[in-house]
């Protein structure tokens, strides 16, 4: 049996109601659940809250709410393992024992059902716990400055200050959608980060929305690609 998780807490700070705020039209949260829906791949898609509003919209877009997340699984502290971890276990108290577990943030409009499928084939693979898409920093990350106070720059690794730029490893950052899982790698408590492998996609399809103005971003880029294939 395979699940999708969607964690979406109702205390979100910097974009109030951010799960279920409206965002070209439907609710942020509905991305999530029509792409685990029309992806195929799931027995059960879940949606995982401490709100009662975000659980009646997730019902009414298609997910399922079987149980309410405990206020210590809720805070801004609560760690993204231990809250599927919880679903997992809940989900089994249900009757649905999964084997592949997915957590999917609420936050993606720009998710692609071809990811979720093909993320799930690097986990099919076998020779991983988790698989999560990632996209390649704009620039080498050997090459960041930081800078003083007062303004001043300075290279952060002075021994790559005369390397050329193609002759450094590129970086990668994870572009914050989903983790596909085992079951037991989540129950374990082991990090996607260090268990993990990454599907590579576009940088500009990496969209982190923490702030007003990166929502704004986020609905400008996706109603320019409204229609548009990659």
């Amino acid at each position: 049996m395979r699940i999708a998780i969607i964690p979406a807490r109702g205390g979100s700070k910097r974009i109030p109601r951010k799960n279920i705020k409206p965002f070209a039209g439907k609710p942020m949260i509905a991305y999530a659940i029509d792409a685990a829906r029309g992806s195929g791949l799931f027995d059960h898609v879940v949606v995982s809250t401490d709100d009662q509003e975000i659980a009646d919209i997730a019902r009414r877009c298609g997910a399922e709410v079987p149980f309410m997340r405990p206020p210590e699984l809720s805070d801004d502290h609560a760690g993204t393992v231990p809250v599927i971890a919880h679903a997992i276990e809940a989900c089994r108290a249900a009757g649905w024992d999964a084997q592949q577990v997915c957590c999917i943030y609420p936050g993606v409009p720009l998710l692609r059902t071809e990811d979720l499928r093909a993320a799930h084939a690097l986990l099919e693979a076998g020779d991983a716990d988790y698989a999560f898409t990632v996209a390649s920093f704009p620039a080498a990350v050997q090459r960041a400055l930081r800078r003083s106070p007062e303004g001043k720059m300075a290279p952060m690794n002075p021994e790559f200050v005369r390397t050329r730029t193609q002759d450094l490893e590129p970086g990668y950052y994870d572009a914050g959608q989903f983790y596909w899982g085992t079951a037991a790698a989540w129950l374990k408590g082991d990090s996607p980060h260090q268990n993990g492998k990454g599907l590579v996609i576009p940088e500009w399809r990496a969209v982190d929305i923490d702030t007003p103005a990166d929502w704004r971003r986020a609905e400008l880029l996706f109603n320019a690609l409204a229609g548009v294939d990659d």
